[in-house]
């Protein structure tokens, strides 16, 4: 069963209580490192832990005036502790607490798409095996090229997903990194033994080196895997909206009872969901862009990467959760047509067994343009004229010297391009059975 999708559970990792208090989390251990060095009294640690908290109201009130959203946030909480407040973030700069706090929230983000993907890989393996061998016809250039079926389609989805899994695990271990090392990352005025406490308690690694930030390579794989994930699935979602279109029908979106297609043409069924995703897979691809322009700043740092980390941190993250959790939804419930799919692969009059019939012709010891050029000429009447491309080929002087009738009516089955399938899902699922 799909778990019941809440953005609720994403959308928290952003919202002000909680960035405020992975910040808090920061501050406060690295006051418990410093504490360990000798440089905070016991006594001062434990009046800090007791009596900061977060006030999101305050933090406002008071960066109206400072212009400074860490100074807000450091002077809110020295209010609250008093004399002992001196010690809070002592020997820091803002990044040291901004860098790894994102860390930590990117990693948490993380880890619910991680979730989702697996989510969805659990349903397009339930329905690849369900439509195994549901033929239809596979396209190329949007023209009929040679039957496939449907559970290999959805195979494939299959493994492009569990490679974008890697891609996210791989993205996850990149981004996971903070940095206490003072404000150009020469440990100045914090021993780095503060770095690597904090950072081994949220779960982070410590960057080798930093200026005043972490590296914006870092950030900028992170949200190009979300990029190259969102962009996956525009890419399924684009082959339902192809499937869903009239002239083809062989799937289609579920429509539920009372839903509505158009304000004008009652009859409409349209395929919104897929739509949905594609649209929103250009904002992920742009959220990339903007990270790959945050990688090139002035010296050991500027601002310009913070406002564009705002948007996308919390954008891109929560986008991709929607979309994962929408397209596993669809997916479920996706309609599928097998009859549509072999009407439309008997549409063509069976020049779809071209392959077959140039393959058996060389095999009988034709040049290859020999046969290339009867089976093509035979091909084109078939498409021109609408006859069965079967009987053009038994009339065919030059086919019928190398093809006995009985062999030819063992190639127009459409086994045999099935013949491998077996093969195929084994390599794909073997160690997921």
């Amino acid at each position: 069963m799909i778990p019941r999708y809440s953005r609720e559970v994403m959308t928290r990792i952003w919202i002000p209580e909680n960035k405020f208090q992975k910040w808090l989390d920061v501050e406060i251990l690295a006051c418990e490192a410093m504490a360990k060095l000798g440089k905070i009294p016991p006594n001062a640690l434990k009046n800090i832990k007791n009596k900061v908290s977060i006030n999101v109201e305050r933090i406002d009130e008071i960066e109206k005036v400072t212009k400074h959203d860490v100074i807000a946030f450091l002077t809110s909480l020295t209010e609250k502790v008093g004399e002992d407040g001196r010690f809070i973030h002592m020997g820091l700069t803002s990044s040291d607490v901004l860098d790894t706090s994102l860390a930590v929230q990117l990693k948490e983000a993380t880890e619910i798409l991680l979730k989702d993907i697996d989510n969805l890989l659990a349903v397009l393996k339930r329905r690849a095996f369900e439509h195994k061998e549901t033929l239809m016809i596979g396209r190329s250039h949007g023209i009929h090229a040679e039957p496939i079926t449907f559970g290999l389609k959805l195979a494939l989805w299959y493994e492009e997903m569990r490679r974008n899994h890697q891609r996210l695990v791989r993205a996850k271990e990149s981004v996971s990194y903070g940095k206490i090392s003072g404000a150009v990352g020469t440990f100045s005025f914090i021993d780095p033994f503060v770095e690597e406490y904090v950072c081994g308690k949220l779960g982070l690694k410590p960057a080798s080196v930093s200026s005043q930030i972490v590296q914006r390579d870092r950030h900028a794989e992170f949200f190009t895997t979300l990029a190259i994930i969102a962009s996956s699935m525009d890419k399924f979602a684009q082959e339902i909206r192809l499937l869903q279109r009239t002239e083809v029908r062989e799937a289609e979106e579920y429509f539920s009872e009372g839903q509505k297609g158009s304000s004008a043409m009652p009859h409409k069924r349209n395929p919104v969901l897929s739509e949905n995703i594609s649209g929103l897979a250009r904002l992920a691809r742009s959220y990339a862009v903007a990270s790959l322009e945050d990688i090139a700043l002035w010296h050991e740092r500027d601002i310009s990467h913070s406002s564009v980390e705002r948007v996308i941190g919390p954008d891109a993250t929560i986008v991709l959760d929607f979309m994962l959790n929408r397209f596993t939804n669809m997916m479920d419930k996706l309609l599928i047509y097998p009859d549509k799919m072999i009407y439309n692969l008997n549409m063509t009059h069976g020049v779809i067994f071209s392959q077959m019939v140039l393959m058996a012709l060389i095999e009988k010891g034709t040049t290859r343009e020999e046969a290339y050029a009867v089976v093509q000429r035979n091909a084109m009447k078939s498409w021109k004229e609408g006859l069965e491309f079967k009987d053009l080929l038994e009339k065919d002087s030059t086919v019928i010297k190398y093809l006995k009738k009985k062999e030819l009516t063992a190639i127009f089955d459409v086994k045999n391009f099935l013949k491998n399938l077996d093969f195929i899902f084994d390599r794909v699922f073997k160690d997921e059975k």
